[in-house]
């Protein structure tokens, strides 16, 4: 199956060639307040049968936004969105939350593109511009397979500003377990109380929060009448060279579903001015439910993909 795609000045949509069914829409010019960290999301993001797999801005924590790269210390900068933890102190507002903003593309086509972005502080008034402290190149692909659809996902991160950028979260700030940042996915919230699944792992999320593997994915279900049979997997893979090694999960399954490798979990990721950091992840989206034996095959397409 071959992918089509569609700009429309904000947005891209990649569909099937041969059905036309949409499997996300990336929006690169976001109209987020600034409490929000504007930056670019996917979402809607849909199974091959078409249920969808992403949630937009919930109400608990209105700055998640379907799959999308968010970091909530980059030096003294939130590029989260929302307040930051505090050691000692705990969420504060510090009115210190950024954006990443779309640049331009480099390439764009049906199998994915390249997009360039600068990532501004907070600008002074609304009559100006935030400085620009990190320029990133990202670069996002499709695959399609006979049951699942991989994206993968590569950002070259590198600091433009006069001082270190370390990257660190709210656990390196003193919060236990909650070292979340990095490419961060919400799903819908009828996946609540889903399963978790890992090299050698199905269960609950509770269980590997902080645990360190090469991939884990979700399994949830849907609400409604589907297209599909009623649950989906969406599996997240490690590029295997990322700062801060094998990834420590910021996992949860309840209160909602979220899952995220997190370069920065429990040891800041140090990143100097002038210096150049590269993630790279896949990501495969499945109809059905998955054990962790199918999730080692879905890990395994998404690695081939990268």
């Amino acid at each position: 199956m071959t992918t089509t795609l569609h700009d429309d000045g904000a947005r891209l949509t990649f569909g099937l060639a041969d059905t036309g069914a949409g499997l996300f829409d990336y929006v690169y010019r976001p109209t987020d307040a600034q409490y929000e960290s504007p930056r670019p999301y996917l979402h809607p993001m849909r199974t091959l049968a078409g249920d969808l797999v992403t949630v937009f801005r919930p109400w608990d924590h209105i700055w998640h936004k379907g799959l999308t790269l968010s970091l909530p210390n980059v030096g003294p900068w939130n590029f989260w969105g929302g307040p930051t933890y505090v050691r000692d102190e705990g969420y504060r507002d510090l009115g210190n939350d950024g954006s990443m903003d779309h640049e331009g593309f480099r390439s764009s086509g049906d199998g994915g593109f390249v997009e360039e972005l600068a990532w501004r502080t907070p600008p002074a008034s609304d009559a100006t511009q935030g400085e620009v402290v990190v320029r990133e190149v990202r670069t996002l692909a499709v695959t399609v397979a006979d049951d699942a659809w991989v994206l993968t996902w590569s950002s070259e991160l590198t600091n433009v500003s006069d001082g270190a950028l370390d990257l660190g979260s709210p656990t390196t700030n003193g919060r236990e377990n909650a070292g979340y940042g990095g490419l961060f996915w919400r799903g819908p919230r009828s996946f609540t109380g889903g399963t978790v699944i890992a090299p050698g792992f199905s269960g609950d999320a509770e269980d590997v929060r902080g645990e360190r593997f090469g991939w884990m994915g979700f399994v949830g279900r849907h609400d409604g009448y589907t297209a599909g049979p009623g649950t989906s997997t969406v599996v997240m893979v490690d590029g295997g060279a990322n700062p801060g090694g094998t990834p420590q999960w910021f996992v949860r399954s309840a209160p909602f579903a979220v899952l995220c490798p997190a370069p920065a979990f429990s040891e800041e990721v140090p990143f100097g001015p002038g210096e150049t950091l590269t993630f790279s992840y896949a990501m495969v989206i499945a109809d059905g439910e998955s054990d962790e034996v199918r999730g080692e095959k879905l890990a395994a397409l998404g690695a081939s993909a990268l």
